[in-house]
């Protein structure tokens, strides 16, 4: 399966992880996810959870492939640091007013599911492999066997 393939299976999952979490806090628990802000009440639902994790998730990937594209040395480990940093930071609007501790916490659980799924699922493999050295054995993905590359003559 090609990086491209599998970060795209990623960011699907991405989507679809806050969205099972306010599928069990809102209809199943019967929480109502809200936050109000003076006279102005947000309800949260399943489309603007999905739409945010799937901004979330092409961002993430972006930067990913922006950082392997142009060489950056240990590029996902730039990125990962980068990506718990965001984490963290995306937990502080929770502290704020206006929402009762059901909300707060599913917000927060729709946080770590999305990180969960996007930092190991992106930072997994790379989407520009570097080409092998002349002659030397290209090895396969996990699974899968490896081949000799052949050097070419003339």
């Amino acid at each position: 399966m090609s990086a491209r393939r599998r970060r795209l299976g990623v960011t699907a999952l991405a989507v679809l992880a806050p969205v099972l979490v306010w599928l069990a806090a809102d209809p199943l628990l019967g929480h109502r996810l809200r936050i109000t802000d003076g006279e102005q009440t947000l309800d949260i639902g399943a489309l603007p959870a999905a739409l945010v994790a799937l901004l979330a998730s092409l961002a993430g990937w972006g930067v990913l492939a922006a950082l392997e594209r142009f060489g950056v040395r240990r590029a996902r480990t730039v990125w990962t640091g980068a990506a718990v940093v965001v984490l963290a930071l995306s937990f502080v609007p929770l502290t704020g007013e206006g929402m009762d501790g059901g909300t707060r916490a599913a917000l927060a659980l729709m946080h770590l599911a999305v990180a969960a799924v996007l930092i190991p699922g992106l930072r997994t493999g790379s989407a520009i492999p570097a080409p092998p050295a002349s002659g030397e054995a290209r090895t396969a993905p996990a699974g899968g066997s490896a081949e000799r590359v052949p050097r070419g003559r003339g």
